[in-house]
């Protein structure tokens, strides 16, 4: 594998011509927004200021959050509010599935904070909200979750309710594993998590992504990709991080184009069913498209 040394230079802080975007304009846009402020649902989208989050507005699609708006965990590139959660909302599952519903959606993508005050880090929810959204759309499912660290028997609720996608992103590279994704997180329990759920039920499709511009390497980003096709993962998701405010962790470079392009090549090559790599590419970014690979 070649070798790029991780940038000595200071981030940039003015955003590339290619990070540069316009706002999509049209009624879906509103109707989107209106109907998830009607049914009182949380969206990853907003919450994370995913930088897309206009475009699938304005294409009658979001990624639903679920189990609250406030996380347990202080990661350090995550722009949710972290803190003490409240308490569950046990119609949430009807209300995710009444949103689907409404929104004509025929893939539907889920996804939490991490709520390690839950004895099941809220598997059940999940469990319970994949169900739902079934029963009222048909529509096939991607759930992304967190580590389920410490509630390990939780990871198997979550593989019994059978999305067809199931997805847990890497991150980003075992040496800013810990700085990025907070002290109570495991690069080893990542992999194990994807073995597990292929070893569960192969017929569920995994998934996961890295964020690149955080300081890793070359050569550090292609071993992080062998290790998911190692253990079977079949989807790839590569995109830039865009630090959300100035508590986060900097940008320490902004990867071109033609990069992604070069490693969404690499990446195919290693055997991933689908890769999505981009600057603008997000966990859920034109999910559906993924999940339709044979």
């Amino acid at each position: 594998m070649g070798c790029m040394t991780a940038p000595t230079f200071e981030p940039s802080r003015r955003l590339p011509s290619w990070l540069r975007r316009e706002v999509p304009k049209g009624n879906d846009n509103r109707f989107t927004s209106g109907l998830l402020s009607e049914l009182k649902l949380e969206t990853v989208c907003e919450n994370a200021k995913c930088p897309n989050r206009m475009e699938c507005y304005s294409q009658k699609t979001a990624t639903f959050m679920i189990l609250g708006n406030v996380c347990t965990r202080p990661c350090g590139f995550c722009a949710v509010q972290r803190g003490k959660p409240e308490e569950l909302e046990l119609d949430e599952p009807d209300r995710v599935a009444e949103a689907a519903h409404r929104l004509g959606l025929r893939h539907v993508v889920i996804t939490s904070v991490t709520r390690d005050d839950l004895p099941d880090g809220g598997a059940e929810h999940f469990y319970q909200c994949v169900l739902a959204v079934r029963e009222k759309t048909g529509a096939t499912i991607e759930v992304l979750t967190p580590d389920f660290v410490r509630h390990k028997h939780g990871l198997d609720r979550v593989i019994e309710a059978a999305p067809e996608v199931f997805n847990h992103n890497m991150e980003t590279v075992p040496r800013l594993y810990r700085r990025v994704r907070g002290p109570k997180s495991d690069y080893a329990w990542t992999l194990e998590l994807l073995q597990h759920i292929k070893r569960s039920n192969p017929a569920i499709k995994t998934k996961s992504g890295l964020m690149l511009g955080l300081g890793e390497t070359r050569e550090e980003l292609l071993d992080c990709l062998a290790d998911l096709r190692r253990v079977d993962c079949d989807f790839l998701t590569l995109g830039q991080y865009l630090q959300p405010g100035p508590k986060y962790l900097p940008v320490e470079r902004y990867v071109h184009p033609d990069e992604f392009e070069e490693l969404r090549g690499l990446a195919k090559g290693m055997g991933f069913k689908r890769v999505a790599s981009g600057p603008f590419v997000r966990s859920s970014y034109h999910a559906k498209e993924m999940a339709d690979a044979d």
